[in-house]
């Protein structure tokens, strides 16, 4: 299975550990190498990476660990990287014509929860997200967190700024190239080219899964205190 990996924002909240964000590093090991060696763990056969601001350095090291990895890196240029992250998505259309993973480059997580999520039963329409139902979990960023609302098994809203939800977008997604229309749709009927713009149009339609990720590590590396924590993880489970 292939892999597609967001990468391409300027993450300026990380700006004191490291000027691209991707190439941050946490205990020697950057960050997106460690997306990239969890997906691995779980039969991951190739790479697609999207990349945008600080493209040239980030696609210098993702060139140099393909040689020291098992899967081929195919590295995405957006020079759009500014706006929001649904269009880097939509970068890669023409690459993806089977399932695939979509993972965020700053996010952590136990390749468990990848693990499960191949053997999820899942329709071509459809795309399936792993979510937190852990509303207290002391890792998640109150306020930047994707929120979602899921009613058995569907998500039926998705955003940052919604009010009604039960549990949180992990940023780890299987999906179906149905993802790449529905995005296309977002931006063309309201202009919102965020991923979560595309997902919210298939969750009106009841097109995307939600897979608990029943208390399994993840975090969304945004900010020094996160970044912390993750360190903090690393060293206590290694």
């Amino acid at each position: 299975m292939k892999c597609l990996i967001i990468i391409a924002g300027k993450g300026s909240r990380l700006k004191s550990l490291s000027d691209s964000k991707p190439l941050a590093s946490l205990l020697d090991v950057p960050l997106v190498e460690r997306v990239i060696r969890s997906a691995l763990e779980v039969g991951v056969d190739g790479f697609y990476a999207v990349v945008g601001y600080r493209g040239d350095q980030v696609r210098a090291f993702l060139e140099e660990l393909a040689g020291k990895i098992s899967a081929p890196i195919t590295v995405i240029e957006n020079d759009e990287w500014e706006k929001a992250n649904g269009l880097s998505v939509l970068k890669a259309k023409e690459f993806l014509t089977e399932p695939f993973f979509l993972l965020m480059g700053d996010h952590m997580f136990d390749p468990a929860i990848a693990r499960k999520m191949i053997d999820y039963p899942l329709a071509e329409d459809e795309i399936v997200l792993a979510v937190d139902e852990d509303l207290k979990n002391p890792m998640v960023d109150m306020d930047d967190v994707t929120r979602v609302m899921a009613e058995k098994g569907l998500i039926q809203d998705i955003g940052k700024g919604i009010e009604k939800y039960n549990c949180f977008d992990t940023g780890i997604f299987l999906c179906n190239p149905v993802l790449f229309s529905a995005l296309e749709q977002s931006v063309r009927e309201t202009g919102n080219d965020s991923l979560s713009g595309g997902v919210h149009v298939m969750a009106k339609k009841d097109k995307v899964r939600a897979m608990p990720i029943d208390g399994r590590f993840w975090i969304d590396i945004d900010d020094p205190e996160r970044y912390k924590q993750a360190e903090n993880y690393l060293l206590d489970n290694s």
